[in-house]
């Protein structure tokens, strides 16, 4: 196997060349990165030396890149981002005790764009709604979306599901809030719902069934498809373009951190989520930009609209957002002549959302499509008479940030004409 070892000069020379010579690998060069007590002059390994990665992995060209160096010179935190960067030319990175392995994606030969996150909990599904409903206004478009709890074989929705539809799937044992129906519902586009179970430091899953879903959107004939991935999961398919979300909220050092370097790296665009003028975006946006230079990166907030009108009634607001948003999400609500009564924080934690739910006396109850939204809160509220309407999370511009749907747009242009990545 052609490799490329990672060196450093913390070891004799001597010890390197031998471990170079024992080991079963054939090595086409070394990459040094640094350390110099126990150099004594330019020492020989017997194999080409490089001081540049991307360098030595392009002339190179091998199949493995294996570290031999250790501490101080590549700490925890300088491994990963040394992976990163090797996994994203699509080389395995290994060392004494470890290897990580660059997920492997499947060919698609249709202009695609993936939407994957830094990790649970950021919007990346409101992103890839806005995403999919803003290319359907002139294309074909088609959504792919996997989820933990998604369907068992691939499900089309092919219109925006009702509510009762929602509680039918709720009461068959089904999980009626997946990304899939989260995304019919908001951008009234056909999707794909898929199942994946594992994620990876790198974002690769354990199992799917996407390369079927995906198969089924060939069949269908769209312009475009946008992949929707689930968590911090990279959707496995070798798409066109890639977007990354994350939250402003997500410290940096997580965010640019361990492999979600390598996330970076993958990504053309970069969307930080839940910003305003208040919030630390312009710090994170330098992180990422620290790890990957020539990407875009462009705040945006959240705002909650109604899919139906909630004007004059007395409301409880169910979301997944901090109780540090909870003020402003009620009084943007108002804005659609809503009285907002309540807004709870719990959709995902199930005994504090029924209990919660106990105390509350509303005429509407609206809910964000996540997680509890249709197994506790539709159905209390059909039990109890009370009326539910469906939230979507539009995506508005942070002041003093570049306008997002034009990036999009551009994104989506450069996907039709490039090739397919692999």
């Amino acid at each position: 196997m052609r490799t490329l070892a990672v060196i450093d000069g913390e070891h004799y020379p001597s010890t390197v060349r031998d471990a170079l010579a024992e080991l079963p690998y054939q090595f086409v060069g070394a990459l040094r990165v640094g350390g110099i007590e126990k150099l004594r002059g330019e020492a020989d390994y017997g194999v080409p030396l490089y001081d540049d990665l991307e360098a030595a992995l392009r002339e190179l060209e091998p199949e493995l890149v294996l570290d031999l160096s250790d501490e101080p010179v590549l700490g925890p935190a300088a491994r990963f981002r040394l992976g990163s960067r090797v996994l994203a030319f699509g080389i395995p990175y290994s060392g004494a005790d470890f290897r990580l392995e660059p997920p492997e994606l499947e060919p698609f030969p249709v202009p695609s764009l993936a939407v994957f996150a830094t990790g649970k909990r950021v919007g990346k599904t409101a992103v890839s709604a806005h995403l999919a409903g803003l290319l359907s206004r002139d294309s074909d478009v088609i959504a792919v979306a996997m989820g933990r709890g998604g369907p068992e074989m691939p499900e089309v929705a092919e219109s925006r599901p009702s509510l009762d539809e929602l509680l039918a799937l709720s009461r068959q044992g089904r999980h009626a809030a997946s990304d899939y129906l989260e995304i019919a519902a908001v951008a009234g586009v056909v999707t794909i719902g898929c199942r994946r179970c594992g994620g990876g430091l790198a974002g690769a899953v354990a199992t799917s069934n996407v390369p079927a879903g995906a198969e089924l959107a060939l069949q269908r004939g769209a312009d475009f498809v946008v992949f929707d991935g689930s968590g911090a999961a990279i959707p496995p398919v070798a798409t066109s373009k890639r977007l990354l979300v994350t939250s402003t909220f997500d410290p940096p050092a997580l965010v640019t951190g361990y492999l979600n370097a390598y996330r970076i790296l993958l990504a053309d665009l970069v969307v930080v989520t839940m910003a305003d003028e208040s919030t630390p975006h312009e710090a994170l946006a330098e992180a990422i930009r620290d790890v990957k230079p020539e990407v875009p990166v462009i705040a945006v907030g959240f705002r909650p609209r109604p899919l139906a009108p909630v004007d004059g009634k007395r409301v409880a607001f169910f979301t997944t957002a901090a109780a540090s948003a909870h003020a402003r999400l009620a009084a943007h609500l108002t804005g659609y002549g809503a009285e907002v009564v309540h807004v709870s924080g719990n959709l995902a934690d199930r005994p504090a959302l029924r209990r919660e739910l106990d105390t509350l006396d509303a005429d509407v109850y609206l809910t964000e499509i996540k997680a509890a939204g249709i197994d506790v809160v539709a159905e209390a509220g059909a039990k109890r008479g009370v009326e539910i309407v469906l939230a979507a999370n539009d995506l508005v511009p942070c002041p003093g940030q570049p306008e997002l749907e034009p990036a999009l747009l551009v994104l989506a242009d450069a996907a039709r004409v490039e090739p397919v990545k692999t």
